[in-house]
């Protein structure tokens, strides 16, 4: 391939936060959430990359080639095998850090999804090949399909790649998440988890996600039940004592209260806005800690991008993943 001239190029990404598992749908359901990162991403004449982080994040994550968006454009110029240019990127961040929101996997999206919008009209990037480059990157696929496609995503796994289905989620379901001042490890979370579990176990789990599909798309009364775990949160549980008795009480008051991710956010799926409220209220006044009460939208749209067409910052229409 030649190597195509892209000097001149800007565009601006945009990525919403995510919860995965949603309680039994461990590393397959995830949800994209209206909390979102922004990066805006021009071509230079210089080689090398140099970013700029405002928000979450600033004065903390690396601003050089080592910075994983960085790392995320690079791999998709290699993997269609296109020099990479240099790069001046601006990233404007909201997602917390190390707190079960996907904060990793909207940095590789926000990456390939630059990268994608640098390429076009040189190479083609269907939602496919965008998935399966993300989960190259992330290692498994349930953060980065809701945060490239948003709604309600089932991911899987094949021989061939990863695969998803994205479902629109019922307009009645309300999200709340819980963040606290702690932060957790998604490599630690996940060595807490044992190698097998018991066959009851597993199946209760497969009852439990059928039905959580049912009650996030169409019953969302059914939703306390059907958020119901018995794979991964027990085991968790000592690496975040308050995520796990808050959870306890939330359940125990009649909320579909589960671990946001690896956590140790709180993810409360309401199943309208008054009862997200009184959620709020209720660890308000019973948490030993401060936890920060979001109340967010489901992101329907998920990630997007778009050429910033002059100097003046005006863009075109968002491009979504797929």
């Amino acid at each position: 391939m030649t190597t195509p001239d892209l000097r001149g190029r800007t565009v601006a990404v945009k990525v919403p936060a995510t919860s995965a598992n949603l309680g039994p749908g461990f590393d397959t359901l995830g949800l994209a959430l209206a909390l979102y990162d922004e990066l805006e991403v021009s071509v230079r004449d210089e080689p090398g990359a140099t970013v700029e982080v405002t928000g979450v994040g600033e004065g903390e994550v690396a601003t050089d080639e080592s910075n994983l968006v960085v790392r995320a454009i690079a791999h998709t110029f290699e993997a269609v095998g296109v020099p990479l240019p240099g790069l001046n990127l601006r990233a404007r961040n909201s997602i917390p850090h190390g707190r079960g929101l996907g904060s990793s996997g909207a940095a590789i999206v926000s990456g390939i999804m630059a990268a994608k919008g640098l390429l076009d009209g040189v190479v083609d990037l269907d939602a496919q090949t965008l998935l399966a480059l993300a989960n190259d990157m992330e290692g498994h696929p349930d953060n980065v399909a809701p945060a490239l496609f948003g709604g309600l995503t089932i991911a899987w796994v094949t021989p061939e790649g990863p695969r998803f289905k994205k479902l629109i989620v019922h307009r009645g379901v309300s999200p709340l998440v819980l963040v606290p001042e702690t932060v957790m490890s998604t490599a630690l979370a996940r060595s807490l988890q044992p190698q097998s579990v018991p066959h009851e176990d597993a199946v209760f789990n497969v009852s439990r996600s059928a039905l959580l599909v049912a009650a996030l798309i169409q019953s969302p009364e059914l939703l306390h039940a059907a958020t119901e775990d018995k794979l991964h949160q027990s085991y968790r549980a000592s690496a975040m004592p308050e995520t796990d008795r808050l959870i306890t009480l939330l359940r125990e008051n009649g909320f579909a209260a589960v671990v946001s991710g690896a956590g140790p956010s709180i993810l409360v799926l309401g199943s309208d806005p008054s009862q997200r409220l009184a959620a709020a209220r209720l660890v308000e006044e019973s948490a030993e800690t401060r936890w920060q009460p979001l109340m967010l939208a489901v992101d329907f749209k998920g990630a997007t991008v778009s050429r910033v067409a002059d100097e003046s910052g005006a863009t075109r229409t968002d491009t979504p993943a797929a």
